[in-house]
């Protein structure tokens, strides 16, 4: 009897870093790799090539991104650097002469190009499977499902367009399709990203699909709608509050999206905010906010702000301040502003000084906090939906999320006498404490 003896795949290395639309990317690297053959190293020391995906965002993270190219070199040597530090090739190859190749963001076939030469892969019909819905960094019951690259916005704190160039919007049946996979294949949420979400469909004049027999337009509002009708989670992130996202908040009230709005607002003083170029109309957001909360009574919302950005005054960071107290926002991140290379921000006048930032960022923080504590604590009591994330079979305890968190940034559910359940699950439980940032229950 002939045996066929199967070669053995070439193995990459993959070192992700960055935001989840960086994470999104490297799942397409990875998918588009193990198609053509690829095993995936869990380590340095089986790979025969790494590759980094980096982040070029902030100073500090092309700082955390060198360090993990220089990481990859003294571990393997053998070196791949992609994403949006990938555009400051020289700055890599002049700290690292020895990587192979260094791509910018989104630039897929190149990086699989430099792999492939890398580690050229062995052709066998044996070994070159994929899932049909595509690998996955992430745990399986939530996907993060990209729906554009880039950002029209000139904010002075952002090179983001400068990374990842204008608004490209994919076609909304494309997009249906790679989601439709992800839930087939035992996706429970789906967590729409973007840099604006709410632009969807604006660089292609919203120009409808054919979708399951109907049009569907490539617009935030309809991708939502025929997204929750494929039965998982759907939840909306970088939402800027254009006059249209209102018309999202009668789909959560019809159960078709979470109850769950992810909104950069950066600040809330109108002089920062028109020093940051970004649209100052604080009294209409926060009127819209008890608009959309008198709608949908769960709603939450997330955003984040920057402090301590150039030229802002005591007088702007209270207002700021005043401003959260009343929103009474539900999650709240704060960045102390950081100066980088290319944004206008840089070299503004009137520069804060870093214990000055500090002071504001810490204020913020506990002020949030406070506002968090007091709203989880009126949630003590009632029964809410958990998405299992993890199982501990040791303790008989489970952690997941409500409706109101998303993956790594919200807060947690954890849940005792849960043992019997599996991460992906769906089930009801009743809340019977909270602290700060998190829920504490049991499964009804």
């Amino acid at each position: 009897m002939n045996v066929t003896t199967l070669p053995k795949p070439p193995r990459v290395g993959l070192v992700s870093l960055g935001c989840p639309k960086a994470l999104v990317d490297s799942e397409r690297i990875m998918t588009k790799l193990r198609a053509d053959g690829y095993d995936m190293s869990p380590d340095y020391a089986g790979a025969d090539v790494v590759l980094v995906n980096t982040c070029g965002f902030l100073d500090s993270a092309k700082e955390e991104s060198l360090e993990a190219i220089g990481e990859a070199i003294a571990e393997n040597g053998r070196v791949v650097v992609t994403g949006c530090m990938g555009k400051e090739a020289e700055v890599i190859r002049n700290r690292f002469p020895d990587v192979l190749a260094v791509t910018g963001p989104q630039q897929y076939e190149e990086v699989v190009a430099a792999v492939h030469e890398a580690a050229p892969p062995v052709p066998s019909p044996f070994i070159d499977l994929v899932p049909e819905a595509g690998l996955k960094l992430t745990p399986r019951h939530y996907s993060y499902l990209k729906i554009s690259e880039g950002c029209n916005h000139r904010c002075a704190f952002c090179i983001i367009p400068h990374l990842r160039g204008d608004l490209v919007s994919r076609r909304p049946d494309a997009i249906l399709r790679e989601a439709e996979k992800l839930v087939a294949a035992g996706t429970k949420e789906l967590l729409v990203i973007s840099q604006d979400t709410s632009a969807y469909g604006v660089d292609i004049r919203h120009q409808p699909r054919l979708w399951k027999g109907e049009e569907v337009r490539a617009h935030m509002t309809d991708l939502a709608r025929e997204l929750g009708k494929l039965g998982a989670w759907v939840r909306l992130h970088y939402v800027y509050p254009y006059p249209h996202v209102d018309n999202v908040i009668p789909l959560m009230a019809e159960g078709l999206v979470l109850p769950y709005l992810d909104i950069p607002f950066q600040h809330a003083s109108p002089d920062v905010l028109r020093r940051m170029r970004r649209p100052a109309n604080d009294a209409k957001v926060l009127q819209r906010i008890r608009s959309w909360r008198e709608q949908v009574p769960d709603l939450a919302v997330r955003s984040s702000f920057v402090v301590g950005f150039p030229g802002e005054t005591d007088q702007d960071f209270a207002y700021l301040l005043n401003w959260l107290e009343e929103a009474r926002l539900d999650r709240v991140g704060a960045f102390k502003f950081e100066a980088v290379e290319g944004a206008p921000a840089t070299s503004m006048d009137d520069q804060v000084p870093e214990d000055v930032k500090q002071e504001r960022y810490e204020a913020v923080m506990a002020l949030s906090a406070r506002i968090s504590a007091e709203k989880l604590a009126a949630r003590v009591g009632s029964d809410i939906d958990v998405l299992i994330d993890a199982v501990d079979a040791e303790t008989g305890g489970a952690t997941g999320r409500s409706k109101a968190d998303a993956p790594e940034i919200d807060g947690e559910v954890h849940l005792r006498d849960a043992g019997g359940l599996s991460p992906g699950d769906i089930v009801r439980a009743r809340v019977e404490d909270a602290d700060e940032h998190d829920l504490y229950g049991v499964p009804c």
